[in-house]
């Protein structure tokens, strides 16, 4: 199946200036998909090389915006069985591929990363975040890809924009969250909290810290002011080892 869907004209059309052939070509992708109730990780991580560079090739801003949604809307057209594991491929894709995006390019790849965060919230806000399972799994790709605390080979570039947009988009799919939903939140949390506590270089805690310490994120938690009080870590010029070179 990847070999042809990395080739076949629907992909290389959805970088297409021309507004209907993108529109076909995403069309006839979602049906591809669609109609798959399973794609091996193999599968979807070719096709997700695939859709990578089909953003890479589309130059123009307004096309590259409207590109980067229309991949975003995919999650919610498979089946459910599909959706973490595609999900995973993106994540896979975008940490595998962040030091080969050039600075001209990496303004599309923020805003798609940004789209696809809030993709993720709203296939697991679907049925009032009543799947435990998703959301246990969702959590296990973030703290793996994007928000892993210890795999130096996760750019910071990509932790820190996941971080810059997490509870933005959160708040876009669910604004105000009830007591009863809070369990949900504090599993959402889950991986930022990892990466808070554990993150190899202080400047990634820090910004771990910085995100869960964001106003409507401490009110959606039910958590009160502590009064300043600086988190130990926060103390510790001390780093635990060294992270390489920043991104």
């Amino acid at each position: 199946m990847a070999d042809d869907a990395q080739s076949s004209p629907f992909i290389k059309h959805l970088a297409s200036s021309d507004k209907r052939t993108r529109d076909s070509a995403l069309a006839s992708l979602r049906a591809f998909l669609s109609s798959r109730s399973e794609i091996s990780e193999l599968d979807l991580l070719k096709l997700w090389k695939g859709l990578f560079y089909c953003l890479w090739m589309q130059d123009k801003p307004a096309q590259q915006q409207a590109l980067s949604r229309s991949l975003a809307s995919l999650p919610s057209s498979l089946k459910a069985p599909v959706v973490l594991p595609f999900l995973r491929a993106f994540w896979a894709t975008i940490a595998r591929e962040w030091t080969n995006i050039e600075a001209l390019r990496l303004d599309k790849y923020l805003y798609l990363i940004r789209q696809y965060v809030n993709a993720s919230f709203r296939f697991l806000a679907a049925n009032s975040w009543g799947n435990e399972e998703g959301i246990k799994q969702h959590g296990e790709i973030m703290a793996e890809f994007p928000l892993s605390a210890q795999d130096t080979k996760i750019p910071n570039g990509l932790r820190f924009h996941v971080l810059d947009v997490w509870v933005d988009e959160l708040e876009k799919v669910e604004g105000e969250w009830r007591v009863e939903k809070r369990g949900v939140l504090e599993q959402l949390c889950a991986p930022v909290e990892t990466l808070a506590k554990e993150g190899r270089l202080k400047v990634v805690r820090n910004a771990a810290k910085e995100t869960l310490g964001d106003e409507r994120l401490r009110a959606w938690r039910g958590l009160v002011a502590e009064g300043g009080k600086e988190d130990a870590d926060m103390e510790d010029d001390e780093e635990e080892e060294w992270g390489g070179i920043e991104d």
